[in-house]
């Protein structure tokens, strides 16, 4: 069975809701996770989506700020909800997708919008990136407590890991999501749940690889100052049968566009 799974950090999923119409017309994939959807469950646009053939979808949100969703073609059962700090902020989901005959038989998605942690990687002065940091640590005593189940984590984890990860490592070295601590703290999620990291199997990681443009840059497309917070994992029986990954670059370029761009993985179940 084939299973497409797509990531989109949309920042705000009802502004920019023809974009998504748009991608899930031109690229299909089976289950579509969104971050920052920036709108309360009950305002979350589900009968545009329907109508595209996206029948189900579980709805994590809040008024006006953050939030999480996964649409789908094939059946969704929610598994959870989990608030990693404490702050009873929407960043995280946990779906089981259906894609075989037995209830159980598809993979657990997670869905992550990890806090982007504000401007200066101090947590004495800036309390956002404490946050970020204790939710990163959070993820990492959740990682090594999984079970050997096949699943996938997605999303928006706000971390540029590697050094061709962002477009210069020695000027992003102090700059928030790719500082060393952050770094550190996302690879012991990596080594806590023994996860793959999907992207680089296709991509060496001596290549650049970017999922994010600031909206300040004029031109992206020309300085391509970009980074690569956005993320597909896998882990158990699914790891290595993905067949194929597809950062969605020229949807940088689309009219009001998301300053993220989506991230999709085909797997041969």
């Amino acid at each position: 069975m084939k299973l497409r799974i797509a990531s989109w950090n949309i920042n705000s999923v009802r502004l920019r809701l023809p974009l998504v119409e748009r991608f899930l017309l031109e690229h299909a994939p089976d289950v579509l996770c969104l971050q920052e959807i920036k709108c309360a469950s009950e305002l979350f646009p589900r009968e545009a989506l329907a109508a595209l053939g996206y029948l189900h979808a579980v709805v994590h949100g809040q008024p006006g700020y953050h939030g999480v969703a996964a649409v789908s073609r094939l059946p969704l059962t929610e598994i959870e909800r989990r608030d990693f700090n404490g702050t009873g902020e929407a960043r995280h989901l946990c779906v089981r997708v259906k894609a075989g005959r037995k209830a159980d038989a598809g993979p657990l998605i997670d869905n992550f919008y990890v806090p982007s942690g504000g401007d200066e990687p101090d947590v004495e002065t800036n309390a956002k990136f404490k946050q970020k940091l204790d939710f990163l640590t959070a993820m990492a005593r959740w990682s090594a407590d999984l079970q050997g189940e096949a699943r996938v984590a997605v999303g928006d984890l706000n971390v540029a890991p590697g050094e061709h990860d962002v477009w210069s490592h020695k000027q992003m070295l102090g700059v928030v999501s790719h500082t060393p601590i952050e770094v550190e703290q996302l690879n012991r999620v990596i080594a806590e749940g023994g996860w793959s990291d999907v992207m680089r199997q296709f991509v060496p990681h001596t290549e650049k690889l970017y999922s994010w443009w600031s909206y300040r840059a004029k031109d992206w497309r020309a300085t391509n100052r970009g980074r690569r917070l956005d993320h597909i994992w896998t882990r158990g029986s699914i790891a290595g049968k993905a067949k194929a990954i597809r950062i969605l670059d020229e949807a940088r370029g689309w009219q009001q566009p998301s300053d993220h761009v989506p991230v999709l993985a085909d797997f041969d179940l």
